[in-house]
């Protein structure tokens, strides 16, 4: 009986000091490796704007056609921590800018999105649409917030989940 307790405390001891290395394995794994990075959403850099066409909140069209170059143009969704957070940085940076501002903002029905949109209305046009709604769909946004930055021949310069540097006509 003796034999067999000291080998289950031995085994037990093994298990211990085993979970031990690995989590100090994982630890030193974590520490080395750099976190991997978010990838970008929306149309690549280089690639021309799409053809869309919406309506905005103020029943004004806004197209392909219609949206200018260069234009700062922000995707975002009402519940969405992230988007709550770079709201106000795309509202200062559409404010400070003369390029053309556009604010898609992706609301299932019944969500209040009236916040955004009121905020957003001050400084761009605004589309109100329902995820993966057809301009969503043109500009390849699946995640929110979004923002593109357009340059001033009409391709993208810049997407992602931040504020980019400001867009230079060329």
């Amino acid at each position: 009986m003796a034999y067999l307790v000291a080998a289950v405390v031995l085994a037990g001891l093994l298990c211990m000091v085993n979970l031990l290395l690995t989590v100090g394995l994982i630890r030193r794994l974590r520490r080395q490796s750099p976190p991997p990075s978010m990838m970008a959403e929306g149309l690549a850099p280089g690639a021309r704007v799409p053809r869309f066409a919406a309506m905005t909140t103020s029943g004004e069209p806004v197209s392909d056609e219609l949206l200018g170059a260069p234009a700062l143009v922000g995707f975002f969704s009402p519940g969405c921590q992230p988007c709550k957070e770079l709201l106000p940085l795309f509202a200062e940076r559409a404010r400070g800018t003369s390029d053309s501002v556009l604010a898609v903002v992706a609301a299932t029905p019944g969500e209040d999105a009236g916040a955004y949109i009121d905020r957003l209305a001050q400084v761009a046009r605004v589309v109100t649409e329902v995820p993966q709604g057809p301009v969503q769909t043109a500009f390849k946004v699946s995640a929110f917030p979004t923002v593109i930055t357009i340059d001033a021949g009409g391709t993208v310069a810049g997407s992602g989940h931040t504020m980019p540097v400001e867009v230079e006509a060329q």
